[in-house]
């Protein structure tokens, strides 16, 4: 899940959200409860199969992998050997065992992992097998979207994570505030906020937050890159990217939501300053109310949650991140490793993961399920990622641009002042575009 800041992944969801997952335990059909869709009948008596998973995501995992263990042994008769891999170590890892070709049979990657794998050419095209498993359909898009290269899928979403918008709800309720539908209802709702209450900041801007400004970009009708004949060209200084943008930054420096040292502020920053009751509002995962809860629990019942609204109404896009499950080109049991994938991303050991976890789970059914919550902190969060959560380009050179913080560098030289959006945006784009090219 290496769409995520400091790329490393997401913080877990609060225990509201966690709650409201256990309820999916039940749920049915295809990528939902039950048995894992498009049943089984590889015959494993004998064989081992390696599985490797990021260590951390989930605190329970021991007990996941005994059941999973049980489980797989009980379908196909097959041994599992399950490695936990540090997010720290992993890619170290999986590079070496690509060139030493002693990958795993099956391994859960981040969503940046998929392309640059995929594009080596280390991982299985499962794009048959999900369809005759009849899950085509039923996954989550914008985490499907990631394992696409080339028109291949390299692997199943297993879990999500996106960002939206976390705020004082006791500070909308005491000035009348509605919940913002439209940009222009965004910068009210921060106009109102700044003249009641001036020792506080009505929408503080991160400059070292890449994923908060991507949403204003595709609001606006922007795109970070476009793909023609193969090659990825830098659409960052668009026209329609500069205008969501400039609204953005605008936030901070025409309407002065933000404060001038938030332009080199981490996401982190943001959940700090909200937690110090110095926030109004923040973009921020469905990771964050627990963290904002266990810093400042008198905030408990202060919090609420909104999708990030469109420009003109509706949701503007966000980016859906985490990680899937892949099987490897070089693993001598393929079928049986497409057998362990399918039954770790649909039915009951999806919907395990997603409550021991507190991620959102990769297939629809579950997902719309927690859509569907009264929970405020997990229903806006997962209409986001139902109807509006995103990727970023599938390309291994997408991260070498986020390795070179590329985006983020274009927003503190705009918030700082160092440079207009036009400057900055052409400067990043260049950047982009010499990194598409060497890739």
């Amino acid at each position: 899940m290496r769409l995520w800041a400091g790329s490393r992944g997401l913080r877990r969801l609060g225990v509201a959200t966690v709650a409201a997952t256990a309820l999916l335990v039940t749920a049915c059909g295809g990528g939902g409860g039950g048995a894992p869709a498009g049943g089984g009948g590889t015959d494993g008596n004998g064989r081992t199969l390696s599985l490797w998973i990021m260590k951390g995501t989930n605190p329970n995992a021991d007990g996941y992998i005994a059941d999973l263990k049980a489980a797989f042994k009980k379908q196909t008769g097959a041994d599992l050997d399950v490695q936990q891999v540090p997010w720290s170590d992993a890619q170290t890892k999986f590079n070496n065992a690509i060139g030493g070709g002693t990958t795993p049979d099956a391994a859960e990657l981040g969503t940046t992992y998929v392309a640059d794998y995929g594009d080596a050419g280390a991982l299985l095209d499962v794009t048959d097998k999900v369809a005759a498993a009849g899950l085509s359909d039923g996954l989550v898009s914008g985490l499907k979207e990631a394992g696409v290269l080339d028109g291949k899928l390299y692997g199943l979403p297993w879990y999500a994570g996106v960002r939206s918008v976390v705020y004082r709800k006791d500070v909308f309720a005491e000035l009348g505030i509605q919940v913002p539908t439209t940009w222009d209802q965004v910068v009210a709702a921060g106009q109102k906020i700044k003249a009641a209450k001036p020792g506080m900041l009505p929408f503080p801007i991160a400059g070292d937050n890449e994923f908060a400004v991507y949403p204003f970009v595709w609001g606006a009708g922007g795109q970070l890159a476009t793909q023609a004949g193969g090659k990825w060209t830098s659409a960052i200084d668009s026209p329609q990217s500069k205008a969501g943008i400039q609204f953005y930054a605008d936030l901070a420096l025409k309407n002065g939501f933000s404060t001038p040292a938030a332009a080199t502020w981490r996401e982190t920053d943001l959940k700090d300053a909200f937690s110090k009751g110095q926030a109004a509002m923040i973009i921020a995962g469905n990771w964050t109310p627990k963290a904002i809860v266990e810093a400042a629990p008198d905030l408990k019942d202060k919090i609420g949650a909104f999708p990030l609204p469109g420009k003109d109404g509706g949701l503007a896009p966000s980016v859906l991140g985490g990680s899937l499950l892949s099987v490897f080109e070089k693993s001598k049991n393929q079928d049986l490793a497409w057998e362990l994938v399918k039954m770790m991303a649909t039915g009951d050991l999806a919907a395990k993961w997603g409550k021991e976890s507190g991620y959102f789970p990769g297939t629809t059914a579950l997902l719309q399920q927690s859509a569907s919550s009264t929970d405020p902190l997990v229903a806006p969060f997962a209409k986001q990622a139902v109807d509006a959560g995103r990727a970023v380009p599938v390309t291994p050179a997408f991260g070498k641009i986020q390795g070179k913080k590329t985006v983020a560098t274009m927003m503190r030289s705009i918030l700082s002042g160092e440079k207009s959006v036009d400057q900055a945006a052409a400067d990043a784009a260049t950047e982009m575009n010499q990194l598409f090219s060497g890739s």
